[in-house]
């Protein structure tokens, strides 16, 4: 479990890192195990970079690659629409918001 990312949760703070040749900013909503065993966290992404070309949106992101990971002192308010707290692509959850 990444203690940084669930304390980032637990305070609804944006957090930046880079991620697949990119930097990344994403409002964190649930970090846990994904059903393939990895590391994840449920983010939606407001801006930054995207392999896929769209930057904004709901991702799963697996923690083993993301680096220069850090909690930013902008809040994030409600829920995203079509946030899911029993997400299926997660076996199991360590904090969610």
């Amino acid at each position: 479990m990444n203690s940084a990312i669930c304390d980032a949760i637990r305070g609804r703070r944006v957090l930046g890192f880079r991620y697949d040749g990119g930097d990344r900013t994403v409002e964190p909503h649930c970090h846990g195990v994904s059903t393939a065993g990895n590391e994840v966290l449920r983010a939606y992404q407001t801006a930054g970079f995207s392999e896929s070309g769209n930057p904004v949106g709901w991702k799963l992101f697996e923690v083993s690659k993301m680096s220069a990971l850090q909690s930013q002192r902008e809040t994030f308010g409600a829920n995203r629409p079509g946030y899911n707290p029993n997400d299926k692509g997660m076996s199991s959850v360590h904090c969610h918001v």
